[in-house]
């Protein structure tokens, strides 16, 4: 016996009853995440299954969680925490917003590609329905212009709640229409219409005028595969986003003290002066390591230096200069005493490989590299370093 599928016939159905077929553990149950454990098939369904780049609605069956639903061999199975006995009546109850999010976001979809397909041409070639949005795959090239405008007329489609119906035209019907499909459809095909706007063979759930959308934003563009990828929400989503979007700009303009339509420019303002700040710090920088170079001496020991003013590769550059000076090692620290130091130590008369295992061992350190050059950490104190040294 084949479930019906009240989903197709009706988008709004939440709450349903249906009788169990049957029930079997699942193979894969201890690899799931979801806490799956059975697969139940009924008698009729409110629940759709993932497929067409939607993901499965999820909700419960009696006191059974539903957490995912798949078409197998052509049976619909709901994924469940807890077995349900075979010929026992249930209530199923879907996760009514998670679905009405999945509806405005797919319809939504249909929206923007008929317009797509009709103004530039260009199909709809990839689709996926996700927990973190839309994402659509268009076979030609769209400029951001042009998505702006199809976006715009979406919306405009959106305020005028045109219809969204639902039929199962005869194969010869189909023949005669001219639709949107990315399959070879010959039979069973149901068409999901937008009034005016779209035709297109889908077997998902759809809300039934294009008002309860509640409004399409489109977030990305990329280049994709000869075509582009646009990443959308609608509805609810929308303003779930737009909502996580005001508050980071607002946090932003608060931290600037700008109007909140100035971030950006006041970001841009900041950037650039930061990037001022560090070619001058850069410069200064490169005076000091002239100066810190100019001031080591010859010795026929070791040179040992604590410096916090220069980075890590002026400091490297400051050992370099004085590993031509020092007889023994040129060693140069950045730190304190209570979180420790890093060094670089080079050498051109000692072979540090070996040398540094007594070192680090002294000075509670990690770190090698070369027998001319290492680098590393160390625990212990200014005045124990310098005592090794000594």
């Amino acid at each position: 016996m084949q479930t019906e599928k009240l989903y197709e016939n009706d988008a709004y159905l939440r709450s349903f009853t249906a009788k169990v077929l049957s029930c079997e553990p699942l193979a894969d149950a201890k690899k799931r995440s979801d806490g799956a454990a059975y697969g139940v098939i009924l008698d009729r369904t409110a629940f759709f299954p993932e497929g067409g780049g939607q993901t499965a609605d999820r909700g419960n069956l009696g006191n059974a969680v539903v957490s995912d639903v798949q078409e197998i061999g052509g049976e619909i199975v709901h994924m469940t925490d807890v077995p349900l006995p075979a010929g026992a009546e249930v209530a199923g109850e879907l996760n009514w917003e998670e679905r009405l999010r999945k509806m405005q976001n797919h319809t939504g979809e249909h929206l923007i590609s008929g317009i797509v397909h009709t103004q530039f041409g260009y199909d709809n070639v990839g689709f996926h329905l996700g927990t973190d949005g839309v994402t659509v795959d268009f076979s030609g090239v769209l400029t951001a212009a042009e998505l702006e405008f199809v976006e715009y007329i979406a919306n405009r489609v959106v305020g005028l709640n045109v219809p969204v119906t639902v039929s199962y035209p005869s194969p010869e019907e189909c023949a005669a229409m001219d639709y949107r499909s990315k399959l070879d459809l010959t039979e069973n095909i149901r068409i999901v219409t937008i009034e005016g706007w779209d035709v297109c063979a889908c077997c998902a759930p759809h809300v039934s005028t294009t008002g309860a959308v509640g409004g399409i934003k489109i977030l990305s563009c990329e280049n994709w595969k000869g075509g582009v990828r646009i990443r959308m929400l609608c509805g609810l989503d929308a303003i779930a986003d737009y909502h996580k979007r005001l508050t980071q700009t607002v946090r932003i303009s608060n931290l600037l003290s700008c109007k909140q339509l100035e971030a950006a420019d006041a970001v841009e303002r900041l950037m650039k002066q930061g990037q001022a700040e560090r070619e001058e710090t850069a410069k200064l920088r490169h005076a000091l390591l002239d100066m810190k170079i100019a001031a080591l001496q010859k010795t026929d020991g070791d040179l040992v230096i604590f410096e916090d003013m220069l980075d890590n590769n002026s400091l490297r550059a400051l050992v370099n200069a004085g590993v031509e000076l020092a007889g023994g090692v040129c060693a140069a620290f950045q730190g304190n005493d209570a979180d420790g130091y890093r060094y670089i130590i080079g050498s051109r008369t000692v072979k540090l490989r070996a040398w540094a295992k007594e070192f680090n061992a002294a000075v509670g350190g990690k770190g090698g590299g070369s027998e001319e050059m290492i680098q590393g950490t160390a625990k212990a104190t200014a005045e124990t370093i310098r005592s090794f040294f000594a």
